[in-house]
């Protein structure tokens, strides 16, 4: 992974948008893996259907990256970024921030074939959400 490429990787995140979708071809291999707190799958496909998903779902969501980290012989690459977005069912809703890293593992050819977000769904968005958010704050108590 050079910089270059990284830099064009990332600038595709932060512009994001509905139609882009289709380009991720671009970047990820046609087998690549996916996982998130919310979904495992395989496929390109199956990728593109759950950024397709996303747009469906929520009001302007945003990927942010503020830091980026290359392995040292170049096979991978962490991203930490922040993602906002606003939940479309629930109009009007303000908007809501995720902070998290993506792990993503790179193929010979420089596409991505492993890419994997960590981030905190009780923290993130459970807790913030009406009943839900009281029950999981109430157990943080508990365990805390």
């Amino acid at each position: 992974m050079t910089a270059a490429a990284l830099d064009a990787l990332v600038r595709f995140y932060e512009t994001l948008e509905p139609r882009s979708v289709e380009q991720m071809g671009r970047f990820y291999a046609i087998d690549c893996h996916f996982k998130d707190p919310f979904n495992e799958v395989s496929g390109l496909a199956d990728i593109q259907e759950i950024f397709r998903r996303m747009y469906r779902q929520l009001d302007e969501p945003r990927f942010k990256v503020s830091r980026r980290m290359i392995a040292d012989d170049g096979s991978g690459v962490v991203l930490v970024w922040e993602f906002e977005f606003r939940i479309r069912a629930w109009r009007p809703d303000e908007p809501r921030r995720i902070h998290g890293i993506s792990l993503l593992g790179f193929n010979t050819a420089g596409r991505v074939n492993y890419h994997r977000d960590y981030w905190d769904a009780a923290e993130e968005l459970y807790e913030k959400l009406p009943l839900v958010g009281w029950l999981m704050r109430g157990l943080k108590r508990c365990m805390g």
